[in-house]
């Protein structure tokens, strides 16, 4: 079990098939079977007394999690909810048709342009009356982030995560590196880290989704976060000058990334970092559980891409952030907007990171007191953020990105000297599939 960059625990699932099988869920009438709601399943979900779930909770760590999470709003509130739990990768698969059909009251989802989508279908109910209880828990870019294109609430954010460089204290240490700030610092201390017989930056890209990563970093770094989510959107040319602009910037840091990249897988790449051959790693914090070792994860730590361009600074943060919507016509409406208040509240985020640990709380008000260093970090990192993005998986469309981004930055890494007719290609498949 491992956490992929969505934030959640794929038993046996490669991220490439994962986002495969996502693909569908961006093309309406994909005519996958209909997933069963829990209307069917012995308690009425009409009930008054009960809230029915959609749930892709089916590894054990979450599944144990989110079911204490029900008992102590079933005990607080004396509505039970009846979970339907499907297979993590099902659930992706078949989301579209469960969603038009008869959906749970609730559903599992994430944040983004995947949530935006079904909600400027009319797939899912905006729930601005639970963001008037709930809202005080939250950052302004969470809030933001819950937000669906016409500016209603459409999601509930349960826990987050952020990616950043990530490495070893020790290292820094004994050869007396500064963490840089500035995109000149970070290309000077690769240069210095080659200098040394280190591997200046961890990489493996095999399954596809972690230069996915890299490309966010940079973009948003240099373009700023509107641009960004509006190339992700499909609104901006792959051809426009300010993409170039990125790409001949990672063409510049390349050079300091592992060799053999595409070959590699991210595990293999973290063990790099473990061994002290490599000086960073770009990824999310679930690379702390490669980390087994207990004095190796004590001696883990973290920085936020440096500044490319002073307009943006570092005020963008990736944090993939998993949490809760609410289906197009609800069977019990009332019982599920209590469902969402509760959900979106510190004492439910507690419960849940008691039982899994290599996450971090949405909200500002979760007591803190228990995390570990490296997640008091990033909880710090992401409730300090001025904008929040997503992984570009989410923040675009799935089939785009798993068709089309995911073999062009292979390719990219393989040859970086063809990028103006890589990103022509780039562009005149995207107005295929947004047109779609």
């Amino acid at each position: 079990m491992h956490l992929t960059p969505s934030g959640l625990s794929v038993p046996g699932t490669s991220r490439r098939t994962l986002l495969r099988g996502i693909g569908g869920a961006a093309a309406l009438g994909a005519g996958v079977p209909l997933l069963s709601a829990c209307g069917g399943s012995g308690s009425s979900a009409a009930d008054s007394k009960t809230v029915s779930l959609g749930s892709n909770a089916s590894d054990a760590v979450p599944k144990k999690a989110f079911a204490e999470i029900y008992a102590d709003f079933a005990k607080k509130s004396g509505i039970k909810v009846d979970v339907n739990t499907k297979d993590h990768n099902t659930f992706q698969e078949q989301i579209n048709s469960y969603l038009q059909g008869t959906p749970d009251d609730v559903f599992h989802w994430f944040a983004g342009y995947r949530m935006q989508f079904f909600a400027a279908k009319g797939l899912a109910s905006p729930i601005d009356e639970v963001w008037k209880k709930i809202g005080g828990n939250f950052p302004e870019a969470m809030k933001k982030l819950s937000q669906g294109e016409d500016g209603k609430s459409y999601f509930v954010p349960l826990y987050t995560y952020p990616w950043a460089l990530f490495y070893r204290k020790s290292v820094f240490q004994e050869k007396g590196y500064e963490v840089p700030t500035t995109w000149d610092q970070l290309i000077a201390l690769c240069k210095q880290m080659k200098k040394d017989g280190l591997v200046p930056i961890a990489f493996g890209d095999k399954d596809a989704w972690p230069a996915m990563g890299t490309f966010d970093q940079i973009n948003f770094r240099a373009n700023g976060y509107d641009f960004h989510v509006e190339l992700m959107a499909g609104k901006v040319a792959w051809t426009d000058a300010k993409v170039r602009k990125t790409f001949d910037l990672w063409t510049e840091l390349l050079p300091y990334h592992q060799e053999g990249a595409v070959g590699r897988t991210w595990q293999d790449a973290a063990q790099t970092l473990v061994s002290k051959k490599a000086g960073m790693y770009l990824l999310g914090s679930f690379v702390g559980q490669q980390f087994t070792n207990k004095a190796d994860l004590d001696d883990l730590d973290f920085f936020a891409f440096p500044e490319i361009d002073p307009a943006y600074g570092q005020d963008t943060v990736e944090a993939p952030t998993d949490g809760f919507m609410m289906s197009k016509s609800p069977k019990n409406k009332a019982g599920a907007v209590k469902l969402l208040e509760f959900l979106g509240t510190p004492e439910a985020e507690q419960i849940y990171l008691k039982a899994d640990p290599n996450v971090v709380a949405a909200s500002t008000k979760a007591d803190t007191s228990s995390y570990t260093p490296l997640q008091k970090k990033a909880y710090e990192m992401i409730s300090g953020a001025k904008s929040l993005t997503q992984f570009m998986d989410r923040d675009s469309r799935p089939d785009f990105t798993s068709t089309v981004m995911q073999p062009s930055l292979q390719k990219f890494i393989r040859d970086p000297k063809g990028i103006d007719s890589l990103l022509s290609s780039i562009e005149r498949q995207k107005k295929t599939i947004f047109a779609s």
